[in-house]
């Protein structure tokens, strides 16, 4: 009996041993270190080659009159530097006159998600100014005042018609809108108004010695905007300017036939 009890103890002991060994091989052994794989870098987005033209923005300037300045469209700048519908532009800001990035940018635009966030609709009362570019209202030109053509679309080299006038008559507005521009920023056309129409129309006065109206004044059609100042020429003379998408079109077109 005491050989018995001799051997059982002997087999619980390596049991226990066996147990001991057991737990030390796997607190021994260490899970091998995974390989970690170098970052993926994502590949810059691509960037529109073209005409890298700039344009810096001076004291007086509006988005209209860089527009007029350059022979491009205001919206189109708008679109190409990302600027609001109030189209809002700061003494010193660098704009493109291109569509796309730079080819030798130093910095890449971070590409953002857009987050559109639910607002109410709210009814609105009709404007005089069409929101939809494709759908803007019928305009009734008029003369913004009576005279001779001294120069027509083909003489300015397509870009308006000069109008005889005696020095201090009165300039009317062509028809409804509001007035983006009025200053004498811009040489060479003494105080010159802008007035936007909708999205498509804008028209331009030029050589007056005063305006009578300030940016964001809404204007009637007929109303008096400005008093007739001298040419180029030194004549009295009215310049007049319709343009379309940016782009001068011959106002005889658009102007009742005298």
């Amino acid at each position: 009996m005491v050989m018995i009890y001799r051997l059982l103890w002997v087999v619980l002991i390596l049991s226990g041993c066996a147990e001991q060994v057991s737990q030390q091989v796997v607190i021994d052994d260490k899970p091998k270190q995974l390989q970690t794989l170098p970052p993926i870098e994502p590949k810059p987005p691509s960037m529109t080659k073209g005409k890298e033209t700039f344009y810096t923005v001076k004291k007086g300037d509006t988005l209209y009159s860089i527009g007029l300045r350059t022979g491009l469209g205001y919206w189109q700048i708008a679109e190409w530097n990302n600027i609001g519908a109030n189209y809002k532009v700061l003494v010193g800001q660098k704009l493109k006159l291109f569509k796309g990035m730079p080819i030798n940018a130093d910095k890449l635009i971070e590409q953002r998600p857009k987050i559109v966030e639910w607002q109410p609709k709210i009814e609105q009362k009709k404007s005089i100014i069409s929101n939809n570019r494709e759908k803007v209202l019928k305009l009734h030109w008029q003369w913004p005042l009576h005279g001779k053509i001294l120069r027509d679309f083909v003489t300015t080299n397509k870009k308006g018609i000069d109008i005889e006038a005696n020095l201090g008559q009165s300039v009317f507005s062509a028809e409804e809108g509001e007035v983006v521009y009025s200053g004498s920023g811009l040489i060479g056309y003494g105080q010159l108004i802008i007035i936007k129409h909708d999205k498509l129309f804008l028209s331009a006065y030029a050589n007056n010695e005063s305006a009578l109206v300030n940016e964001g004044q809404i204007v009637a059609q007929g109303q008096e905007i400005a008093r007739c100042g001298r040419g180029r020429t030194g004549k009295p003379s009215l310049y007049f300017e319709i343009r379309k998408n940016g782009k001068s079109v011959d106002p005889l077109q658009f102007l009742p036939v005298r």
